[in-house]
Protein backbone atom coordinates (compact mmCIF):
# COMPACT_ATOMS: atom_id res chain seq x y z
CA UNK A 1 0.00 0.00 0.00
CA UNK A 2 1.20 3.55 -0.75
CA UNK A 3 0.86 4.79 2.89
CA UNK A 4 3.34 1.79 4.44
CA UNK A 5 7.12 2.86 4.83
CA UNK A 6 9.76 0.40 4.86
CA UNK A 7 12.66 0.82 6.57
CA UNK A 8 15.08 -1.43 4.73
CA UNK A 9 18.54 0.21 3.34
CA UNK A 10 18.08 3.59 5.03
CA UNK A 11 20.07 6.30 3.49
CA UNK A 12 22.19 8.18 6.36
CA UNK A 13 20.03 11.18 7.32
CA UNK A 14 21.82 15.23 7.03
CA UNK A 15 22.12 15.04 10.85
CA UNK A 16 24.45 11.87 10.60
CA UNK A 17 26.69 13.68 8.67
CA UNK A 18 28.52 15.38 11.76
CA UNK A 19 32.22 14.09 12.64
CA UNK A 20 34.15 15.26 15.16
CA UNK A 21 37.41 16.91 14.82
CA UNK A 22 39.60 13.52 16.63
CA UNK A 23 37.20 11.23 14.80
CA UNK A 24 39.97 10.65 12.04
CA UNK A 25 39.34 12.58 8.66
CA UNK A 26 38.36 16.44 8.67
CA UNK A 27 37.96 16.92 4.96
CA UNK A 28 36.27 14.46 2.21
CA UNK A 29 36.49 14.26 -1.41
CA UNK A 30 33.69 13.21 -3.78
CA UNK A 31 34.08 12.92 -7.92
CA UNK A 32 30.90 12.57 -10.39
CA UNK A 33 32.66 11.67 -13.54
CA UNK A 34 29.96 11.66 -16.08
CA UNK A 35 29.28 11.49 -19.59
CA UNK A 36 29.08 15.50 -20.32
CA UNK A 37 30.31 16.72 -16.94
CA UNK A 38 32.99 16.20 -14.16
CA UNK A 39 31.82 17.22 -11.04
CA UNK A 40 34.04 17.61 -7.60
CA UNK A 41 33.62 18.80 -4.45
CA UNK A 42 35.85 18.74 -1.47
CA UNK A 43 33.71 19.14 2.21
CA UNK A 44 34.23 19.35 5.90
CA UNK A 45 31.84 17.56 8.46
CA UNK A 46 28.93 20.19 10.09
CA UNK A 47 26.81 19.17 13.29
CA UNK A 48 24.00 18.75 10.86
CA UNK A 49 25.53 18.46 7.29
CA UNK A 50 28.88 19.31 5.81
CA UNK A 51 30.94 22.68 4.71
CA UNK A 52 31.59 22.80 1.01
CA UNK A 53 35.24 23.76 0.95
CA UNK A 54 36.19 23.42 -2.64
CA UNK A 55 34.02 22.88 -5.68
CA UNK A 56 34.92 22.16 -9.18
CA UNK A 57 32.68 21.28 -12.17
CA UNK A 58 33.69 21.52 -15.90
CA UNK A 59 32.13 19.91 -19.35
CA UNK A 60 34.46 17.47 -20.51
CA UNK A 61 31.74 15.95 -23.05
CA UNK A 62 33.58 12.46 -22.35
CA UNK A 63 30.87 10.67 -23.95
CA UNK A 64 30.86 12.49 -27.57
CA UNK A 65 30.87 10.49 -30.99
CA UNK A 66 30.27 7.42 -28.24
CA UNK A 67 26.98 6.41 -30.03
CA UNK A 68 28.73 6.26 -33.38
CA UNK A 69 31.31 4.77 -32.25
CA UNK A 70 31.05 2.69 -29.19
CA UNK A 71 34.12 3.98 -27.53
CA UNK A 72 35.37 7.42 -25.97
CA UNK A 73 37.63 9.14 -28.71
CA UNK A 74 41.45 10.48 -27.60
CA UNK A 75 40.02 14.05 -27.40
CA UNK A 76 37.41 13.78 -24.70
CA UNK A 77 39.78 11.63 -22.57
CA UNK A 78 42.46 14.17 -22.68
CA UNK A 79 39.72 16.75 -21.77
CA UNK A 80 38.64 14.92 -19.18
CA UNK A 81 41.96 13.82 -17.81
CA UNK A 82 42.86 18.03 -17.78
CA UNK A 83 39.79 18.15 -15.80
CA UNK A 84 40.46 15.42 -13.32
CA UNK A 85 44.39 16.88 -13.03
CA UNK A 86 42.54 20.18 -11.24
CA UNK A 87 40.83 18.12 -9.00
CA UNK A 88 43.79 15.77 -7.86
CA UNK A 89 45.76 19.38 -7.59
CA UNK A 90 42.83 20.40 -5.11
CA UNK A 91 42.74 17.20 -3.48
CA UNK A 92 46.44 17.25 -2.61
CA UNK A 93 46.01 20.31 -0.81
CA UNK A 94 43.67 18.60 2.04
CA UNK A 95 45.32 15.32 2.71
CA UNK A 96 44.70 13.06 4.62
CA UNK A 97 41.40 13.00 3.11
CA UNK A 98 38.53 10.23 2.51
CA UNK A 99 37.16 10.13 -0.77
CA UNK A 100 35.14 8.78 -3.63
CA UNK A 101 35.32 8.91 -6.94
CA UNK A 102 33.25 7.25 -9.61
CA UNK A 103 32.73 7.26 -13.42
CA UNK A 104 28.93 6.16 -14.52
CA UNK A 105 27.24 5.95 -18.35
CA UNK A 106 29.76 6.87 -20.50
CA UNK A 107 32.56 4.81 -19.02
CA UNK A 108 29.86 1.95 -18.79
CA UNK A 109 28.66 1.94 -22.11
CA UNK A 110 32.29 2.61 -23.61
CA UNK A 111 34.28 -0.46 -25.24
CA UNK A 112 37.33 1.55 -23.63
CA UNK A 113 35.96 2.62 -20.62
CA UNK A 114 38.23 0.14 -18.36
CA UNK A 115 41.29 1.40 -20.60
CA UNK A 116 40.48 4.79 -19.65
CA UNK A 117 40.17 4.18 -16.34
CA UNK A 118 43.42 2.79 -15.73
CA UNK A 119 44.93 5.83 -17.34
CA UNK A 120 43.63 8.08 -15.16
CA UNK A 121 45.07 6.31 -12.53
CA UNK A 122 48.32 5.69 -14.33
CA UNK A 123 48.66 9.36 -14.93
CA UNK A 124 47.10 11.05 -11.75
CA UNK A 125 47.20 8.39 -9.61
CA UNK A 126 43.48 8.97 -9.18
CA UNK A 127 41.30 5.46 -8.89
CA UNK A 128 37.64 5.89 -10.29
CA UNK A 129 35.33 3.25 -10.12
CA UNK A 130 32.92 2.83 -12.49
CA UNK A 131 29.24 2.35 -10.39
CA UNK A 132 26.10 0.44 -11.97
CA UNK A 133 23.32 2.29 -12.41
CA UNK A 134 21.32 0.85 -9.28
CA UNK A 135 24.09 2.47 -7.38
CA UNK A 136 24.12 6.07 -9.53
CA UNK A 137 20.38 6.21 -8.80
CA UNK A 138 20.68 5.26 -4.73
CA UNK A 139 23.57 7.78 -4.26
CA UNK A 140 21.52 10.41 -6.19
CA UNK A 141 18.60 9.58 -3.77
CA UNK A 142 21.12 9.88 -0.64
CA UNK A 143 22.15 12.86 -2.04
CA UNK A 144 18.72 14.69 -2.15
CA UNK A 145 17.49 13.32 1.21
CA UNK A 146 17.52 16.68 3.02
CA UNK A 147 15.26 18.25 0.42
CA UNK A 148 12.81 15.17 0.75
CA UNK A 149 9.44 16.47 2.46
CA UNK A 150 8.93 14.05 5.65
CA UNK A 151 5.48 14.35 5.27
CA UNK A 152 5.24 12.96 1.88
CA UNK A 153 5.99 8.76 1.75
CA UNK A 154 7.51 8.16 -2.02
CA UNK A 155 9.77 10.38 -3.83
CA UNK A 156 10.17 9.88 -7.46
CA UNK A 157 13.95 11.18 -7.86
CA UNK A 158 15.18 11.84 -12.02
CA UNK A 159 18.48 11.99 -12.77
CA UNK A 160 19.07 13.29 -16.72
CA UNK A 161 22.62 12.76 -17.48
CA UNK A 162 24.45 12.88 -20.57
CA UNK A 163 24.47 9.42 -21.25
CA UNK A 164 21.45 7.53 -19.59
CA UNK A 165 18.33 8.72 -17.35
CA UNK A 166 17.96 7.61 -14.15
CA UNK A 167 14.99 7.34 -12.38
CA UNK A 168 14.30 5.90 -8.73
CA UNK A 169 11.51 5.27 -6.54
CA UNK A 170 12.15 6.07 -2.86
CA UNK A 171 9.64 5.04 0.28
CA UNK A 172 10.27 7.61 3.29
CA UNK A 173 10.46 6.95 7.04
CA UNK A 174 9.27 8.53 9.95
CA UNK A 175 12.44 9.71 10.60
CA UNK A 176 13.43 10.97 7.38
CA UNK A 177 15.34 8.66 5.89
CA UNK A 178 15.04 6.87 2.21
CA UNK A 179 14.97 3.28 0.95
CA UNK A 180 15.08 3.20 -2.28
CA UNK A 181 12.61 0.73 -4.09
CA UNK A 182 13.34 0.10 -7.13
CA UNK A 183 14.41 2.38 -10.21
CA UNK A 184 15.20 2.23 -14.07
CA UNK A 185 18.14 3.75 -15.97
CA UNK A 186 16.62 4.83 -19.41
CA UNK A 187 19.49 4.34 -21.93
CA UNK A 188 19.72 7.69 -23.03
CA UNK A 189 20.25 11.23 -21.86
CA UNK A 190 21.10 15.08 -23.31
CA UNK A 191 24.57 14.07 -24.69
CA UNK A 192 23.24 10.96 -27.15
CA UNK A 193 20.08 12.34 -27.92
CA UNK A 194 22.00 15.50 -29.09
CA UNK A 195 24.74 13.42 -31.42
CA UNK A 196 21.61 11.34 -32.45
CA UNK A 197 19.71 13.70 -34.07
CA UNK A 198 21.65 16.05 -36.79
CA UNK A 199 22.00 19.82 -36.44
CA UNK A 200 22.13 22.10 -33.33
CA UNK A 201 18.70 21.97 -32.91
CA UNK A 202 15.76 19.35 -32.62
CA UNK A 203 12.64 19.85 -34.70
CA UNK A 204 9.14 19.10 -33.22
CA UNK A 205 9.21 15.89 -34.40
CA UNK A 206 12.45 14.85 -32.94
CA UNK A 207 11.10 16.38 -29.61
CA UNK A 208 7.76 14.03 -29.17
CA UNK A 209 9.54 11.27 -30.66
CA UNK A 210 12.30 11.64 -27.09
CA UNK A 211 9.33 12.42 -25.56
CA UNK A 212 7.29 9.01 -26.71
CA UNK A 213 10.19 7.14 -26.73
CA UNK A 214 10.48 8.14 -22.93
CA UNK A 215 7.66 7.18 -22.01
CA UNK A 216 7.85 3.42 -23.30
CA UNK A 217 10.27 2.93 -20.63
CA UNK A 218 7.43 4.01 -17.60
CA UNK A 219 4.59 1.54 -18.22
CA UNK A 220 5.79 -1.33 -16.70
CA UNK A 221 7.95 0.31 -13.66
CA UNK A 222 4.96 2.57 -12.82
CA UNK A 223 2.58 -0.20 -12.82
CA UNK A 224 5.03 -2.24 -10.66
CA UNK A 225 5.42 0.48 -7.81
CA UNK A 226 1.59 1.14 -8.18
CA UNK A 227 3.23 5.02 -8.66
CA UNK A 228 -0.16 6.51 -10.07
CA UNK A 229 -2.20 5.62 -6.99
CA UNK A 230 -0.15 6.64 -5.02
CA UNK A 231 0.05 10.17 -6.77
CA UNK A 232 -3.52 9.73 -6.58
CA UNK A 233 -3.10 9.82 -2.93
CA UNK A 234 -1.15 12.97 -3.22
CA UNK A 235 1.60 11.09 -1.10
CA UNK A 236 4.24 11.31 -4.04
CA UNK A 237 7.53 14.28 -4.39
CA UNK A 238 9.20 14.05 -7.46
CA UNK A 239 12.93 15.69 -7.08
CA UNK A 240 14.71 16.75 -10.33
CA UNK A 241 18.54 16.77 -10.42
CA UNK A 242 20.34 17.45 -13.24
CA UNK A 243 21.63 20.15 -15.85
CA UNK A 244 18.30 20.48 -17.32
CA UNK A 245 16.10 21.08 -14.02
CA UNK A 246 18.13 23.51 -12.62
CA UNK A 247 18.32 25.64 -15.68
CA UNK A 248 14.42 25.51 -16.25
CA UNK A 249 14.64 26.47 -12.47
CA UNK A 250 16.93 29.08 -13.27
CA UNK A 251 15.42 30.36 -16.37
CA UNK A 252 11.99 30.34 -14.36
CA UNK A 253 13.90 33.27 -12.13
CA UNK A 254 14.93 34.92 -14.66
CA UNK A 255 18.47 35.06 -12.86
CA UNK A 256 21.24 37.20 -14.60
CA UNK A 257 23.52 34.35 -14.35
CA UNK A 258 23.20 30.84 -12.52
CA UNK A 259 23.12 31.29 -8.53
CA UNK A 260 23.08 27.43 -6.93
CA UNK A 261 21.45 29.06 -4.04
CA UNK A 262 18.73 30.18 -5.51
CA UNK A 263 17.76 27.19 -7.74
CA UNK A 264 18.38 24.33 -5.12
CA UNK A 265 15.89 23.40 -3.10
CA UNK A 266 13.39 25.79 -5.04
CA UNK A 267 9.77 24.08 -6.51
CA UNK A 268 8.81 24.54 -9.91
CA UNK A 269 4.92 23.52 -10.63
CA UNK A 270 3.66 21.52 -14.18
CA UNK A 271 2.32 25.04 -15.52
CA UNK A 272 5.77 26.59 -15.04
CA UNK A 273 7.65 23.98 -16.95
CA UNK A 274 5.55 23.79 -19.60
CA UNK A 275 5.80 27.92 -19.81
CA UNK A 276 9.60 27.42 -19.69
CA UNK A 277 9.93 24.85 -22.22
CA UNK A 278 7.67 26.54 -24.54
CA UNK A 279 10.23 29.93 -23.78
CA UNK A 280 13.29 27.37 -25.17
CA UNK A 281 11.51 26.31 -28.07
CA UNK A 282 11.10 29.31 -29.52
CA UNK A 283 14.50 30.51 -28.24
CA UNK A 284 17.10 30.16 -31.60
CA UNK A 285 19.89 28.22 -30.94
CA UNK A 286 22.40 31.55 -31.11
CA UNK A 287 20.48 33.50 -28.46
CA UNK A 288 20.59 29.93 -25.94
CA UNK A 289 24.62 30.38 -26.69
CA UNK A 290 24.58 33.75 -24.97
CA UNK A 291 22.23 33.10 -22.67
CA UNK A 292 23.70 33.00 -18.98
CA UNK A 293 21.98 30.88 -17.26
CA UNK A 294 22.58 28.36 -20.74
CA UNK A 295 25.27 29.03 -22.94
CA UNK A 296 27.18 27.80 -25.29
CA UNK A 297 27.99 24.57 -23.21
CA UNK A 298 24.35 23.55 -23.19
CA UNK A 299 22.62 25.27 -25.85
CA UNK A 300 22.41 22.17 -27.33
CA UNK A 301 21.55 20.14 -25.13
CA UNK A 302 18.46 21.93 -23.26
CA UNK A 303 15.62 21.31 -25.81
CA UNK A 304 16.77 17.03 -25.37
CA UNK A 305 16.48 17.37 -21.74
CA UNK A 306 13.10 19.22 -21.64
CA UNK A 307 11.73 16.76 -23.80
CA UNK A 308 12.74 14.03 -21.09
CA UNK A 309 11.15 16.15 -18.32
CA UNK A 310 7.96 16.64 -20.30
CA UNK A 311 7.54 13.31 -20.73
CA UNK A 312 7.69 12.51 -17.18
CA UNK A 313 5.75 15.54 -16.28
CA UNK A 314 2.68 14.03 -18.78
CA UNK A 315 3.43 10.26 -17.36
CA UNK A 316 3.01 11.22 -13.35
CA UNK A 317 0.79 13.77 -13.09
CA UNK A 318 2.48 15.41 -9.36
CA UNK A 319 1.90 18.78 -10.28
CA UNK A 320 5.35 20.49 -9.43
CA UNK A 321 9.01 19.41 -9.32
CA UNK A 322 11.75 20.30 -6.70
CA UNK A 323 14.76 21.47 -7.79
CA UNK A 324 17.66 19.78 -6.85
CA UNK A 325 21.45 21.43 -7.49
CA UNK A 326 22.86 18.35 -5.86
CA UNK A 327 23.34 14.68 -6.24
CA UNK A 328 25.99 11.61 -6.52
CA UNK A 329 28.61 14.47 -4.95
CA UNK A 330 26.50 14.83 -1.83
CA UNK A 331 24.95 11.61 -1.43
CA UNK A 332 29.13 10.22 -1.12
CA UNK A 333 29.99 13.01 0.86
CA UNK A 334 27.55 11.96 3.46
CA UNK A 335 27.99 8.38 3.77
CA UNK A 336 31.36 9.10 4.07
CA UNK A 337 30.98 10.95 7.05
CA UNK A 338 27.84 8.89 8.38
CA UNK A 339 30.56 5.61 8.23
CA UNK A 340 33.65 7.67 9.61
CA UNK A 341 30.86 8.50 12.68
CA UNK A 342 29.79 4.94 13.18
CA UNK A 343 33.14 3.46 12.97
CA UNK A 344 34.15 6.23 15.60
CA UNK A 345 31.60 5.59 18.38
CA UNK A 346 29.71 8.91 17.79
CA UNK A 347 25.89 9.93 17.89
Amino acid sequence: MCAQKRRNKPFAHQKNAYIKQNSGHNHYAAIDLGTNNCRFLVASPTPHSFRVIESFSRITRLGETLVDTGSLSESAMDRTIDALRVCASKINNYKPINSRYVATEACRRAKNGEEFISKVEQTLGMKLEIIPPEEEARLAVAGCVPLINRNINHAIVFDIGGGSTEISWAEIANDGTASLVGMISIPFGVVTISESFSGKDLSDKAYDEIKDKTSSYLDDFSAKHNIISCIKNHDVQMIGTSGTITTLGALHLGLPRYNRSAVDGMSLSFDDIRKIQNRIKKMPVAKRMKHPCIGPSRADLTLAGSAIVEALCDFWPIGEITVADRGLREGMLLEMMAKDKKENGLK
